[in-house]
């Protein structure tokens, strides 16, 4: 085999190829001596997955990826250079002198690399059966980078989701950017480190799908959704640490997740007899899943026409776009409050606000939490004029909302009741009235 020249514009990366040995699938590690040129490729030890070159369908430009050699439809899950095809076959992916993976093209010009600054020079990477690619020191074993930190657009068991709200550092899935592009597309998803966790799709950045906060055991925000969800999935807290693991007790089922680039979270499931992959679970599902469907104070329901309406006590914002379909703007209130009537002091009296409450939905973003018991938790949301909405969930305890009411959906079953702020005049009203709504019937007055 011809060496490979490394001009000396990137000393910092030359390669030990003179020690170069003929490499072959037959192993699941990449050494400073071994390294992968395009029709090469290596095996996870039980042959579970396959490091190697790929070009994606209908396209001639070529990728370093990970994919699994369990199923006989070509699924890819992870990417090295998705931002940096290769356009020739004349890729490497290498080890360098100082420890890092490199993609490289002919020109020796680096198009991906772990970009690790600990990393050392006895270095080697090894493909696990997990799906997980680990660079690790030869000797200790210590893992010094693995692709599972660093996540295309697919999350496989074993894997986690991370964010560290002091750091910053985030574990986080982005879309393709089209079903034969895999370049960073439109679509992330991951934890957002709220007061109280959730797991967010985001679009450009901006919420584009919720789960609801998480309970201890699951997303209240998530339908039907019970302890045994998600294979056994677990958020973690811990020193400003949030992580969220998915365990596969089953070998045999083989399932992922993924984020298609159409923003949609999807779960598949190898059906074994069909020889396919089938889709077990996705949101958003419907237009009421997509965050903030009514705008704010606005409540959906997929099961009703027009999906969405006013809570009881607001109006549309602007009656004009609500009448046409137009609802992102969202409701106002009907009436002044109480305690705003009264500049912010709130008085126990008889002409006093109360809640009105709504059953089984998902509770609003943004939502802030106090230690109180649910009786406290309604006594000091009432006393504070700021205070739009409370709830009280068990495993979560209390919870309340300033501002603005964005992002709640009604469900047939699940969610949460959450408790909100009514002015007495509607309140008065709603007592001598029986409303058409279920979800608008029960009244919480102090």
């Amino acid at each position: 085999m011809k060496p490979i020249t490394i001009t000396n514009t990137i000393p910092s990366i030359l390669l030990l190829f003179c020690l170069l040995l003929e490499f072959s699938s037959s192993t699941d590690t990449i050494t400073s001596t071994q390294f992968l040129k395009d029709s090469q490729s290596i095996l996870s030890n039980r042959g579970f997955f396959e490091l190697g070159f790929f070009s994606p369908p209908h396209s001639t430009d070529r990728f370093v990826g990970i994919w699994d050699k369990r199923v006989p439809v070509p699924t890819v899950f992870w990417v090295a250079n998705r931002d940096k095809p290769l356009n020739k076959k004349s890729g490497v992916f290498a080890l360098s002198n100082d420890g890092n993976l490199l993609v490289l093209d002919e020109h020796n010009k680096i198009l991906w690399s772990s970009n690790v600054s600990n990393a050392v020079v006895n270095s080697t990477a090894r493909l696990l059966d997990s799906g997980n690619l680990v660079l690790q020191h030869s000797v200790s074993g210590t893992i010094i980078w693995e692709s599972f930190k660093d996540p295309s657009d697919k999350f496989l068991p074993m894997m986690k989701f991370i964010t560290n709200s002091i750091t910053n550092q985030k574990v986080q899935i982005m879309s393709w950017k089209t079903p034969t592009d895999p370049s960073s597309g439109n679509f992330s998803f991951g934890i957002d480190p709220l007061t109280i966790p959730e797991v967010v799709i985001w679009k450009n950045r901006r919420p584009y799908w919720r789960s609801g906060p998480w309970d201890g055991q699951v997303f209240i925000g998530i339908p039907d959704m019970n302890t045994d969800y998600l294979y056994g999935g677990n958020l973690v807290i811990e020193n400003k640490t949030y992580s969220l693991s998915i365990a596969n007790s089953n070998e045999a089922q083989l399932f992922f997740y993924y984020l298609n680039p159409n923003g949609t979270l999807v779960e598949n499931q190898w059906n074994i007899k069909d020889q396919k992959w089938e889709v077990a679970w996705s949101a958003p599902e419907t237009e009421c899943d997509v965050y903030g469907a009514c705008g704010a104070f606005g409540v959906c329901d997929s099961q009703r026409t027009p999906i969405c309406s006013c809570l009881r006590g607001f109006r549309p914002q602007r009656e004009e776009e609500w009448n046409r379909g137009v609802w992102r703007s969202g409701c106002v209130r009907s009436s002044l409050l109480e305690c705003e009537k009264k500049n912010i002091s709130v008085e126990i009296g008889k002409d006093q606000d109360g809640f009105l409450k709504l059953e089984m939905v998902k509770v609003p973003d943004s939502a802030g939490w106090i230690v109180a018991s649910e009786n406290d938790c309604r006594v000091q949301c009432l006393s504070n004029c700021s205070c739009s909405a409370y709830a009280y969930k068990t495993g979560i305890g209390c919870m309340i909302w300033r501002g603005d009411l964005i992002d709640i959906q009604q469900f047939k079953n699940g969610g949460a009741d959450i408790y909100v702020r009514g002015a007495y005049s509607e309140i008065a009203c709603i007592k001598t009235i029986i409303p058409n709504r279920n979800d608008f019937l029960n009244v919480s007055h102090l």
